[in-house]
């Protein structure tokens, strides 16, 4: 009614303010899903990745439990950039349903196959996966002892150590992986949101006495088994002919964080990634390059001022050398003038497609939970910051009389 007696234009402004007002909106790709108590959660795997070699490999490289159908999820630019391999998985949950212990598969080891395990734990790499747009983590504790918790993404492939007493270091894979999804519920509606996705991943020798394709049940691991990682539990050696049985545990825990809140705690994650011994190596570097060159300038200048100086003392109408010279050159075009512009072009795309996207980034266009959303904003904005530099360049290319 109150529309109806405005004006046309300001009656649709009026009505989508409070239609906004009253109805939030997401950006696309990180609306929020809520589950009943349940439903059917789909565990997505993603690449293999590792800071060692910083070459991701496709999570079915290594002969873990595959689907009888492996689909590939729709990925956008930024993704494929970035090396992410989305699939579907063996890994499904019930919300707010635990599973003490279930068995993925059973498969066999062969040569290929402990080779590649063997080479990717030996380069430290991690496995990758997602629980309805959230990475999975481990928990890990500080170092100084402090209450506090940080988050490690993805999970080791494997370790090495030594075994009951052995000199030779082996190769364990993780086999049982415990995940914890962590959601918060709303009161009136009983209805739940993902907020967290934690693992934590052992090396366990699983023993059975008949295996039933249909209804594996094994000795060290069981749906009436609460804990089932004990001190003497024997780790999963990694070799030729080995059998390796892959399970997982699900629990679940409710939280306070809530939905919009979710990725704050992903964001503060600490990896280990900075490269201290790099960064202090190129500093010193840089700086002993400077100072040379700023102390050859200057015991130059200091030269050519003195000399100068004398000169003007006894003959002031003397021709002008060196780099005094310098002044009369910025009314002179330079010889490759051309190869000047394209680089004052690209410059300015650069810069033009950094501005606009850490103005977008600002604004919470580009949040992390839109996978792959940061690097294809930045492809287009390069494409479209074309327009921009070949403006600069054919305007600088003009100065210079160019034709």
């Amino acid at each position: 009614m109150g529309c109806g007696m405005l004006g046309r234009v300001t009656a649709i402004l009026v009505c989508l303010l409070w239609i906004s007002s009253v109805h939030s909106f997401y950006l696309p790709g990180v609306a929020p899903r809520d589950f009943q108590r349940g439903d059917e959660l789909q565990v997505k795997v993603n690449k293999l990745s590792s800071i060692k070699t910083q070459l991701p490999y496709d999570f079915y490289y290594l002969k873990y439990c595959m689907p009888d159908k492996i689909m590939n999820i729709a990925e956008n630019l930024g993704e494929v950039l970035r090396g992410d391999r989305i699939e579907n998985s063996v890994y499904t949950f019930n919300m707010r349903e635990e599973q003490p212990c279930k068995v993925a598969c059973r498969v066999r080891l062969d040569a290929k196959a402990a080779k590649n395990f063997k080479e990717k734990i030996d380069d430290e790499y991690r496995v990758n996966m997602i629980l309805d747009n959230l990475p999975v983590a481990v928990l890990r504790q500080r170092r100084d002892g402090s209450p506090s918790t940080t988050y490690e993404h993805g999970f080791p492939v494997g370790s090495k150590g030594n075994y009951a007493g052995s000199k030779e270091e082996r190769h364990f894979i993780n086999n049982h992986l415990s995940f914890r999804v962590m959601y918060h519920r709303d009161p009136e509606t009983d209805a739940a949101r993902i907020v967290g996705f934690e693992v934590s991943p052992n090396s366990i020798n699983h023993e059975y006495k008949e295996w039933d394709d249909k209804n594996p049940q094994l000795t060290t691991c069981n749906q009436n088994t609460k804990n089932i990682i004990q001190g003497s539990t024997v780790p999963q050696e990694v070799d030729t002919d080995k059998e390796v049985v892959f399970t997982y545990d699900v629990t679940y825990k409710e939280s306070d964080i809530k939905w919009a809140s979710r990725w704050d705690t992903y964001l503060l994650m600490n990896d280990d990634q900075i490269h201290w011994f790099s960064i202090i190596n190129s500093l010193m570097i840089v700086l002993f390059l400077s100072g040379m060159v700023a102390m050859i300038t200057m015991r130059t200048l200091y030269k050519d001022i003195a000399h100068y100086n004398q000169l003007e003392t006894q003959d002031e109408a003397q021709e002008e050398t060196g780099w005094k010279l310098v002044h009369g050159d910025v009314f002179r075009a330079p010889t490759n003038s051309g190869l000047l512009c394209v680089y004052v072009g690209t410059g300015v795309q650069i810069f033009g497609m950094t501005l606009v996207t850490m103005i977008f980034a600002l604004l919470g266009f580009l949040s992390p939970s839109n996978r792959g959303g940061l690097m294809t904003a930045m492809v287009l904005l390069w494409v479209f910051m074309g327009l921009i530099a070949g403006y600069s360049s054919a305007r600088l290319y003009k100065m210079f009389k160019g034709t």
